[in-house]
């Protein structure tokens, strides 16, 4: 067993109270705590090097630009790609949308086919509704097999010549199942179809090669990697990067601007239109620094342990129902249950009066609560600071809401 218990001392939130009791930290997959590294060198960078990038000729400016590319190229290393292939965005909702936006307005159109699959976060759905009330292209799903995974079983019915576009994410935020990539990459490519990857869940548990995903398009936000809030990336073949149109207009992305008519700057600078946000993008490449450290063989390995733990305790608890894979090898740390007939708000309230933070709704994936019949999840999530002691917890926590709820 990998344990990295050693590392909770660099997250200062892991050691306050809540309610009295200490914080048992669940709920990763909304948004990751931050290590001291991540928030000194924010600190640093508004303390001693603060000023807009790429424009200014001063001292400053070279410094906060530097830092900010420096930034680029660490997450670039991370998934194994080139900085050339990396646009800083606002996170995986924005990436995504820069996507059906700028390349689906420009090549769908009536009769065209977007497959997704039913458990996409809205962010990896609502950006295509929109595009097929713009295009005449219409949305296809693909459903799940009896162990929440998608369902490739029929993808040549599904993913034809009229498909254009594929979006499906790498890892599910709430049955936290492994998403079938190399083979819906594969069936897309047959037909020549894109293949939009939410790595919203992917990058930040498991080793990730973006150039080898067989994939054309991926995003991923920084907080849910122990970096900050508010920045994300948008990672894309170069040849896709170039027919990707700029969906926002402003100072930094432009090459020639006449009265009439502009060119643009280079990718990836074409997508990043304004002032970026330069400080998160600094914490960005801190936390790919922090994990790269660890290394991510180790971080997957450690998260697998905890949660097969955690899926072996909950199996304990009378009532308990558990939405996603068995088979710890094809999920990650996303562990959605319900209690009973508890409502999850409920389960949630009673289970904060311990010090224990877990997620309670719909989880921003709609169509699969209403596919699994039901109108929301409870959700424990699961990552690299977590230990056994807090699955412990939360089991102990979860038999005093059955007696609270008569269920005992």
């Amino acid at each position: 067993m990998t344990d990295l218990r050693s590392l909770r001392s660099d997250f200062p939130i892991l050691g306050r109270e809540v309610n009295g009791k200490p914080l048992v930290y669940l709920d990763s997959a909304a948004t990751t705590q931050k290590p001291r590294s991540v928030l000194d060198a924010m600190d640093a960078y508004y303390e001693r090097h603060n000023a807009n990038v790429h424009r200014g000729a001063h001292t400053l400016a070279g410094e906060a630009t530097e830092m900010y590319e420096n930034a680029r190229s660490k997450v670039a290393a991370f998934i194994g790609t080139s900085a050339a292939q990396v646009a800083f965005t606002r996170g995986t909702t924005t990436s995504i949308n820069h996507i059906a936006y700028g390349w689906g307005l420009n090549h769908l159109s009536e009769g065209d086919q977007i497959v997704v699959t039913i458990s996409e976060h809205h962010a990896n759905l609502v950006p295509w509704q929109l595009i097929t009330k713009y295009t005449g292209a219409e949305l296809v799903y693909l459903e799940l097999d009896d162990d929440f995974i998608v369902d490739t079983s029929d993808i040549d019915r599904v993913i034809t010549d009229k498909v254009k576009v594929v979006a499906f994410s790498g890892m599910s935020n709430v049955t936290g199942a492994i998403g079938p990539v190399a083979e819906l990459s594969r069936a897309a490519a047959t037909v020549g179809a894109i293949t939009v990857l939410d790595g919203a869940q992917l990058v930040p548990h498991t080793p990730v090669a973006a150039d080898d995903l067989g994939v054309d398009f991926m995003a991923f936000s920084a907080h849910k990697m122990l970096g900050p809030t508010g920045v994300g990336a948008l990672w894309g073949r170069p040849e896709r990067l170039e027919e990707l149109e700029p969906t926002e207009g402003g100072g930094e992305m432009i090459n020639v601007v006449e009265r009439f008519h502009s060119t643009w700057a280079p990718v990836p600078h074409k997508f990043e239109a304004g002032t970026p946000p330069i400080a998160e993008a600094v914490g960005f490449g801190a936390a790919v620094d922090y994990l790269s450290n660890i290394g991510m063989d180790r971080v997957m390995e450690h998260e697998r342990d905890v949660t097969a733990y955690a899926l072996e305790r909950l199996s304990e608890v009378p009532d308990l129902t558990i939405y996603g894979p068995k088979d710890i090898t094809k999920r990650g740390g996303a562990v959605s249950f319900a209690l009973g007939d508890i409502h999850p708000h409920d389960l949630a309230t009673i289970l904060d009066q311990d010090g224990i933070a877990i997620r309670a709704g719909h989880h921003c994936a709609r169509p699969l609560m209403k596919y699994l019949d039901v109108a929301a999840t409870a959700r424990a999530s699961f990552y690299l600071y977590n230990v056994p002691e807090e699955v412990d917890a939360l089991v102990a926590s979860l038999m005093t809401a059955r007696k609270v709820f008569g269920l005992d």
